[in-house]
């Protein structure tokens, strides 16, 4: 399956759904930008839980003994491999990578479907695809 992009709009729900199958799963904290390098931030300590403020704009990672915040993230991509999810990538407004590899990996049926498009556009319709009314 390959590295799937998580669309902006469901970062709330989908991190709330993967915090829900990560009991036993511990993860590394890998941090890469120009100015930093790359750099572990924690080698393999027990995931409590990823979430996503929207109001605040702000990703947690909260590990056992670190909470790592991300201000201002941008993209989310997930690392899915013969059906299971080996971590998750997240790249805030100035650059900075920032990676969380799972370990165990997290079987895909566990999280569920991503869903990759955003759903922002939600209750819109495509331009190729106008209402059936048409004002005269």
């Amino acid at each position: 399956m390959g590295t799937e992009q998580v669309g902006k709009a469901g970062w709330a729900a989908y991190f709330d759904q993967l915090s829900k199958v990560l009991k036993g799963v511990q993860a590394e904290v890998r941090i890469s930008s120009l100015k930093l390098g790359s750099q572990v931030e924690v080698e393999w300590q027990r995931l409590n839980g990823i979430s996503y403020d929207k109001k605040n704009d702000i990703l947690v990672i909260m590990l056992t003994a670190l909470e790592h915040i991300i201000h201002n993230p941008k993209l989310a991509y997930a690392d899915n491999e013969e059906g299971q999810l080996r971590g998750i990538e997240i790249t805030d407004a100035d650059g900075v990578k920032c990676l969380v590899q799972f370990r165990p990996p997290i079987r895909h049926g566990a999280v569920g479907k991503l869903d990759i498009v955003d759903e922002t556009g939600k209750g819109t319709f495509p331009a190729s695809d106008p209402p059936s009314w048409v004002g005269r």
